[in-house]
C-alpha cells in the first residue's frame, strides 16, 4: 500500500510540474506575441508620410510623444482597411487633424 501511495504521489507531481510548465510557458508566449500589451523601447515608425489622407478613411489616431524610447513624436493612423501609417508630424495638414483631435 505505501508503495502504490509513493507511486501514485510520484505520477500526481510529475503531472502537476508537467502541467505548471505548461501553464507557465503558454502565459510567457502569450505576453510576448501581443505587441499591443508590450512597451517597444524604440521608435515605431521607419519612415513617415506626408501625404493627404482623407479624414474619412482613418479609423484611430495614435499620438506617440518623445520620450527614451524615441526621440521624436510619432503620428501612427489606421486606417479603416486595417492598414498602419506613420504620418509626418510636421506636415501641415497632419498638424491641422492633431490640433481639431487634441
Amino acid at each position: 500500500v505505501e508503495y502504490l501511495a509513493a507511486l501514485i504521489s510520484d505520477f500526481i507531481s510529475k503531472e502537476l510540474s508537467i502541467t505548471a510548465v505548461f501553464v507557465l510557458s503558454v502565459s510567457l508566449f502569450s505576453h510576448t506575441a501581443d505587441p499591443s500589451e508590450s512597451q517597444e523601447l524604440r521608435c515605431q515608425c521607419i519612415q513617415t508620410q506626408s501625404d493627404f489622407i482623407s479624414p474619412k478613411f482613418i479609423a484611430k489616431v495614435q499620438i506617440i510623444p518623445e520620450g527614451a524610447h524615441c526621440n521624436r513624436k510619432e503620428i501612427i493612423v489606421t486606417l479603416k482597411n486595417g492598414q498602419l501609417i506613420c504620418l509626418d508630424p510636421e506636415a501641415e495638414w497632419v498638424m491641422n487633424i492633431i490640433k481639431k483631435i487634441v
